[in-house]
């Protein structure tokens, strides 16, 4: 998908530089009417000669007119096509830092049962368990932490896959609704709110959308999407017209994350408030 996107707009640069080059070659070719010279020298050519240059110029200014015109169409798909893009790389980013955390996850789990073995006694043998009153199922809450632990990342798992694969996104929204609901305290709460806020900000409904970005700021402020919440909470600003409250949401994800990706965006967005 990232590569389609970004063939797309390798394309639409590559047109925008045609018509650009069109319009300077035909703001630079002179037009001549070759019967011109004829007029002039029959002596009644001075009034012909004027009105003949204005329906030239006329020409050449429908023609830059249109010009612009398609310049413009091509501007608002490659800016649709970037924006597609800037959400993909959301999405994988996102998707990678849940693998990751899923992986050291585990390693802590591997970890956990080694260890219980090893208190167990059962590197020891079936007599010695025996001897101590073990029995075959030491551990006896883990099962119920690991069914736990994974009804929750099913869940969460559920509800992202039906942004990244099946792309239903009205549906996604009450999908994740229902896990905060259920996982309030979830280690994938301040993605799933981040999520369900990407999602309302999509359906224009800022208010809302503000509110779940608000919630990752404010109550998982350590969480590595708060730049992310900041920035979009900016964004919103600026779109009710709020420019003052939009650079005070920008200016701190510039100041307090200079390494994050949205810093970028942020000084983007800045720079034409």
């Amino acid at each position: 998908m990232v590569f389609t996107l970004h063939k797309r707009v390798k394309q639409g640069g590559a047109t925008l530089l045609s018509l650009a080059i069109s319009t300077a070659v035909l703001a630079q070719a002179p037009v001549y009417d070759v019967n011109s010279s004829n007029n002039n020298a029959s002596g009644s050519g001075n009034n012909g000669s004027l009105e003949q240059r204005i329906v030239v110029l006329e020409r050449i200014v429908a023609s830059r007119t249109e010009m612009q015109h398609r310049l413009q169409q091509q501007l608002d798909m490659m800016q649709g096509d970037i924006d597609e893009l800037r959400g993909a790389v959301e999405v994988h980013t996102n998707q990678l830092e849940k693998v990751l955390e899923r992986q050291r996850e585990l390693y802590l789990e591997i970890d956990k049962r080694v260890e219980a073995l090893k208190q167990s006694g059962f590197s020891a043998g079936s007599a010695t368990s025996s001897s101590t009153g073990a029995s075959d199922d030491t551990p006896e809450n883990e099962p119920e932490i690991t069914a736990g632990s994974a009804d929750e990342s099913s869940a969460y798992d559920d509800a992202v896959n039906l942004i990244l694969k099946s792309r239903e996104y009205d549906k996604a929204i009450p999908a994740f609704q229902s896990f905060i609901k259920r996982f309030p305290n979830s280690q994938y709460a301040p993605n799933a709110h981040y999520w369900l806020g990407q999602l309302l900000f999509n359906k224009q409904q800022w208010d809302k959308a503000a509110e779940q970005f608000n919630i990752v700021s404010n109550k998982f402020s350590s969480s590595t999407k708060r730049p992310d919440a900041l920035l979009k909470l900016g964004v919103i600003e600026e779109r009710k017209g709020n420019n003052a409250k939009a650079k005070q949401y920008l200016q701190e994800v510039v100041s307090k994350y200079p390494n994050s990706s949205a810093r970028k965006l942020a000084e983007s967005r800045l720079s034409g408030l």
